[in-house]
């Protein structure tokens, strides 16, 4: 069996509503509840992508209110998969929403979006960075880099 290693960008960005409520998203492929993030695509800045996710993901145009910080470390980025590993490097920014979300959005890798209690998260939360949401909630530091 042949693992192959790999190191890739990709962005994540957290959305929050008025009442300070985080938008999280419940992917397709793995039915659990995460940030929007995703690939960084060749040719692609990471502000362009993480605002090209934002509009996949949510059929909404957003806006980088802040960049937030830089997460590397192997502990929390790295990834199994069937015959590879992947360690993410992953640039993480605050994004603010154009529009509301319309009722019922979904597509090929939404299955649902919605908004959350930063102290009321869904059990089925996919891996992530342990440290993003208190780094996103602490608004006198940053950025962060980890």
């Amino acid at each position: 069996m042949n693992n192959k290693q790999e190191i890739l960008p990709a962005v994540a960005a957290i959305i929050f509503n008025q009442q300070g409520e985080v938008l999280l998203q419940r992917r397709k492929d793995v039915n659990q509840w995460g940030l929007i993030s995703g690939h960084v695509e060749f040719g692609e800045s990471i502000t362009d992508a993480i605002l090209r996710e934002v509009r996949e993901e949510t059929d909404n145009e957003g806006s980088i209110s802040r960049f937030i910080g830089i997460y590397s470390a192997p502990a929390s980025q790295t990834y199994y998969y069937n015959n590879r590993t992947v360690q993410y490097v992953t640039s993480y920014f605050e994004v603010n929403l154009r529009g509301a979300i319309a009722p019922g959005f979904f597509n090929e890798e939404t299955a649902e979006l919605r908004y959350f209690a930063p102290d009321a998260l869904p059990e089925t939360m996919a891996q992530v960075n342990q440290y993003w949401l208190q780094d996103a909630l602490d608004r006198k530091a940053g950025p962060f880099m980890r």
